[in-house]
């Protein structure tokens, strides 16, 4: 199963893959570009920012549940998606694929990534707490969706994803977002103080 699924993104990386990315380096590439998509991108590190939305928004009583249903879909995230399915199906890089496969070497806007391709831990995290923000706020919600796209999208503009892996991520971080505010929904009113009775102190 796990060969097959390899098999099945070696061939995507070279018929659908890396012509989208080519294309996004050949017409959207600019001085002002290179600049702003290694600082957007930033924010999806370790999913570091959403991780503290999260916690703020769950000090508060009345946010309390959105914030627990962030933490839960990201959980659930880093351990379908970062712990088991990146070492497992091991895809690597695209410019790591375009060296090897085809002597290309992409010059980089960022570091060289440590981990496997396959999904994109920055688009599921940023989905996730996107999805259960829109869920519950759009105020909230309208705005992370909009940084979670331009979050994805960096992720192809500075060539460190291919676009199989941000799609597969925008829906798994979005089906994860769901099942996580499900379950805050189970859990947050178990975490409300008690009401006082008419007669206590």
């Amino acid at each position: 199963m796990v060969a097959a699924i390899q098999n099945f993104l070696s061939a995507c990386a070279v018929s659908f893959d890396l012509p989208i990315l080519d294309w996004i380096q050949a017409h959207l590439q600019s001085a002002a570009m290179d600049t702003i998509m290694p600082i957007v991108t930033v924010l999806g590190d370790g999913g570091v920012f959403w991780i503290v939305c999260a916690i703020i928004l769950f000090l508060f009583p009345k946010t309390r549940k959105i914030g627990l249903g962030m933490g839960f879909a990201m959980a659930l995230g880093l351990l379908v998606c970062n712990v088991t399915l990146k070492p497992l199906i091991a895809r690597p890089r695209p410019y790591d694929f375009q060296e090897k496969e085809f002597g290309i070497l992409i010059k980089l806007l960022i570091e060289r990534q440590h981990d496997f391709a396959f999904p994109s831990g920055h688009t599921i995290a940023s989905f996730e707490a996107a999805t259960v923000l829109l869920k519950n706020s759009k105020k909230m919600g309208i705005p992370a969706m909009i940084l979670a796209v331009v979050i994805a999208f960096s992720r192809l503009y500075l060539y460190v994803h291919y676009p199989t892996d941000v799609i597969f991520s925008i829906f798994a971080g979005i089906l994860f977002a769901f099942i996580g505010d499900a379950l805050a929904g189970l859990v947050a009113p178990k975490l409300a103080p008690r009401k006082r009775g008419k007669y206590e102190a």
